[in-house]
């Protein structure tokens, strides 16, 4: 198998919810952490876990503050940028790009999340269903707003579902060109793919996984109080914290935007037509191997 290439930049993306600009404008540092999903991955769950690692399992860490969502549009990058540049401690940010539209460096540590594509639209639906008007004035009323705003869901799960898969991704973006972009650099050195339901079934031994691509020393001491504050009971009870803004984007708080951490709840609602059919598009556009560690999280040589 040839080595694959480090990638490159080629375009940007603009939305309601994107401004990749940001990445041209970034200043890297060595260690810096980047934390990429599909949204509603698990990536709050991503952000607790390494600054659980990163900070010896300190209890009421403001991670949302502390691990931005650097290519979100708001606040501006004019805001954004020099509050991330001030920081101190090892940074991890988070991004929701396909790696062509970001800025990749050889020497930062990327850690790819991923979940069935199902389990994604059962948790997108709690987040943009629980949406306030605060959530969507930031998104279409800001100043820098590309392309159409976004609009309230369809009541209906399942037809939300079918419209996100008709779509690819609708409202929000393409689900599969992002799996695409990350399977494709899987391989290199500094990148490490995380499948969420793996994570869930093995939290202990995941962790230890992230830690040791991170190059970050389990404190055995502080163990049993990192898995705990890993948890989703603990990080359900103290969502406030890793929640933008302390959840107020969302009718509910910061409860609501940590939703359940499961998986499989689409099996009372899809009929076995639509789950075939959401299978056999996740083999057309990622192929087997892929389409097959998307579901299962196993994954082949």
């Amino acid at each position: 198998m040839n080595a694959p290439v480090v990638p490159r930049k080629t375009r940007e993306m603009h939305s309601h919810h994107f401004d990749s600009t940001i990445w041209n404008d970034f200043a890297f540092r060595d260690d810096d952490i980047i934390i990429s999903t599909y949204a509603k991955s698990g990536t709050t769950w991503m952000q607790q876990i390494i600054s659980q690692l990163i900070f010896n399992g300190e209890a009421g860490l403001p991670v949302a503050e502390m691990s931005p969502w650097l290519d979100l549009r708001v606040p501006p990058k004019e805001v954004k940028l020099p509050a991330v540049e001030g920081q101190t401690h090892r940074r991890f940010v988070k991004t929701h790009l396909p790696v062509d539209a970001l800025v990749f460096s050889p020497n930062a540590k990327y850690i790819y999340l991923a979940r069935d594509g199902r389990d994604v639209v059962w948790s997108l639906y709690n987040h943009h269903a629980n949406a306030n008007d605060f959530w969507y004035h930031a998104l279409n009323d800001t100043p820098g707003l590309v392309g159409e705003p976004i609009g309230r869901p369809n009541r209906s799960i399942r037809d939300y579902f079918h419209e996100w898969l008709a779509k690819d991704g609708y409202p929000f973006w393409s689900f599969w060109e992002n799996l695409r972009s990350w399977w494709a650099i899987r391989d290199l050195p500094n990148v490490h793919t995380v499948h969420f339901e793996t994570l869930r079934t093995d939290m202990p031994g995941e962790i230890r996984k992230i830690a040791a691509f991170l190059d970050i020393p389990v404190d055995e001491a502080k163990w049993e109080a990192i898995l705990t504050h890993c948890s989703f009971p603990y990080m359900k009870a103290n969502a406030t914290p890793s929640v933008p803004l302390g959840g107020a984007f969302w009718d509910g708080g910061a409860e609501t935007f940590i939703n359940k951490g499961t998986n499989g709840r689409w099996r009372d609602t899809l009929t076995a037509a639509d789950s075939a059919a959401y299978e056999a598009r996740a083999l057309k556009e990622l192929g087997p191997e892929c389409a097959g560690w998307l579901a299962t999280g196993l994954r082949g040589r």
